[in-house]
This record gives structure tokens, C-alpha cells and sequence, in this order.
């Protein structure tokens, strides 16, 4: 499984990717609002310092909701470094752009999947990442991990290449349990992956090492 971090914050970035962890990085204009980065300019020099930071797989997100529109500034994030993912929305103009990046080599993220309908679309449109959103499907009383089950037994059914980005991920429980259907990625804020780390045991233990050691070695 692949672990990608999702912020637009360059010291939370750097801390995950220090940690030997970090496969790559998605953002989405609410996390670049969050750290204050506004204007074209300043938004894709952002995004080339986390391209600097990371080896790959940097997810950038179009604006434009028209094909012409997303063709253009897709063209634009892809150029400005190889590890760019064109980000686009599940919406019919944004389909038929994953098509033509397709085409291009030029990879994409098929944002904002909330059935396994639409990630049957973005398959079949040759997206190189489907992003289903667990969280927010749970918020309104849905299942959201039922719904990356799908996704992944339908993408098996006709092996499709593209890969299953878990999205909108809370907490530890909703990683492992993406872990155990088989999810390709998950992407995730950086407390989750830190998360991982912990358990009482691992606590008490190591307390209790150090303590024995202490008592041997005064």
C-alpha cells in the first residue's frame, strides 16, 4: 500500500517523508486556502516545493469545471514537474479530460468519487488513481468503506490499471481496514500515519526495558 499525505503544509510533508513512509502528496484548493497560499503564481510554486520535497506522485488539482478549461491548466500543473498527478472532478467534462491526458501520458486523480459508478467511469477513462471519499460518505450515514470494497472488486473483475486512492480518511481504523481490502493508496492528514505508531504495549514495554536496563547499569 501506498501512503500519501494530505496537506499542503511543506513541514508536515517533510516530517512524513523523513519518516521513510511517504509515497507522495494530495492537495485540494481548501488545503493550499488553509496555508494561505493564494494566486496562480504562488499556488504552482507551492506545488513545486512539495515536488522537491517528494520522489513522486504529487496530486494538483484543476479549478476549471469545462473541458477546455481543464485541458488547459492540466497542461500547465503537468509541466511544471514529473511527479505531478493532474487532480480532476468526477464530473462529465472532467471524465472525458482524463480521457485526453490519457492519451497525453500525462496522469491523473479522479477526485470528489462518491459511487462505484462513477469509479467504473474514471477506469474506464483511463485514470491513473480513483479517489472515493470514506469520511464523507460516513458523515451522512454511509458506509464509506463498503464502497472502496466495491471499487476494488469491480476493478478486479475487469483488471482494470487504475489504482484505488482512499480519500477523506479520519483515522488509523479507516487505513488499516483500506489495508485489509487491498486499497492501492491511501492518503491521509499526517496524525493518521503517526497513528500507526502507537500502542500501550509499545509504551509499557519499552518503559519497563529502559527501567530493567537503568537498575543493571547504575
Amino acid at each position: 500500500m501506498k501512503f500519501f499525505i494530505d496537506t499542503a503544509n511543506l513541514d508536515e510533508i517533510r516530517e512524513a517523508y523523513d519518516m521513510g513512509v511517504l509515497d507522495g502528496v494530495t492537495t485540494n484548493p481548501s488545503l493550499m486556502a488553509k496555508e494561505g497560499i493564494t494566486g496562480d503564481a504562488k499556488i504552482k510554486a507551492h506545488y513545486k516545493a512539495i515536488c522537491d520535497i517528494v520522489d513522486n506522485n504529487v496530486s494538483a488539482e484543476v479549478i476549471a469545471t469545462d473541458y477546455e478549461g481543464m485541458m488547459k491548466e492540466g497542461r500547465e500543473l503537468a509541466k511544471l514537474d514529473d511527479k505531478i498527478v493532474v487532480k480532476i472532478p468526477m464530473i462529465k467534462d472532467g471524465v472525458k479530460a482524463i480521457k485526453q491526458f490519457s492519451a497525453e501520458g500525462i496522469r491523473t486523480n479522479c477526485t470528489l468519487v462518491f459511487s462505484s459508478g462513477q469509479a467504473l467511469l474514471a477506469a474506464k477513462a483511463g485514470a491513473s488513481y480513483v479517489s472515493p471519499f470514506i469520511g464523507r460518505l460516513d458523515d451522512i450515514s454511509t458506509d464509506g468503506l463498503t464502497l472502496i470494497e466495491d471499487i476494488i472488486r469491480i476493478y478486479d473483475n475487469y483488471a482494470y490499471e487504475t489504482e484505488v486512492l482512499a480519500a477523506s480518511v479520519r483515522h488509523t481504523m479507516h487505513l488499516i481496514e483500506c489495508a485489509n481490502m487491498g486499497a492501492d493508496v491511501v492518503t491521509c492528514p499526517l496524525k493518521v500515519i503517526t497513528g500507526l505508531l502507537k500502542h500501550p504495549l509499545t509504551d509499557s514495554g519499552l518503559a519497563q526495558f529502559l527501567a530493567d536496563h537503568k537498575k543493571g547499569n547504575q
